[in-house]
């Protein structure tokens, strides 16, 4: 079954000195505040971006696949930590993904958890939507 999440942002201003507000309508769980300075510079505490939420999105999902991908194969995890650094660059935009996880899966060795994070890289819905962004991983069992 096809679900659907939504999300609304609203604007006012320039881009440089104006401001805005996203929230999370689907869940409920919030609404945020987002800046040009928070987005290119220092994030400001309270404050979020794209990149942030998509960091968000793309750690989650990938967490998710391997998870699923892993407990398929007959050795499911007790633990997985992902980490998404998205790197965006003015100008450019989005640069980069980077995914660090670490997991805990019994009865699993190094070669076939690398084996198994490359797939879940490769296969998580999230990863697919981003598909023209380079995406790089390093996975390593803890």
């Amino acid at each position: 079954m096809a679900t659907t999440r939504t999300a609304n942002a609203h604007w006012e201003g320039s881009l440089m000195e104006g401001a805005g507000r996203v929230s999370l309508d689907s869940s409920g769980i919030g609404t945020y505040d987002v800046t040009w300075a928070s987005r290119a510079e220092n994030a400001a505490s309270g404050r979020t971006s794209p990149e942030e939420l998509i960091a968000a999105a793309h750690s989650t999902c990938y967490s998710m696949a391997l998870s699923h991908g892993l407990a398929g194969a007959g050795t499911p995890p007790e633990k997985v930590d992902t980490k998404a650094d998205v790197t965006f660059q003015p100008g450019e935009g989005i640069t980069g993904i980077h995914l660090t996880v670490r997991a805990t899966v019994p009865g699993l060795d190094a070669d076939g958890f690398a084996t198994a994070a490359e797939t879940a890289k490769e296969n998580c819905p999230v990863s697919k939507a981003l598909a023209g962004t380079k995406i790089t991983l390093d996975a390593a069992l803890v």
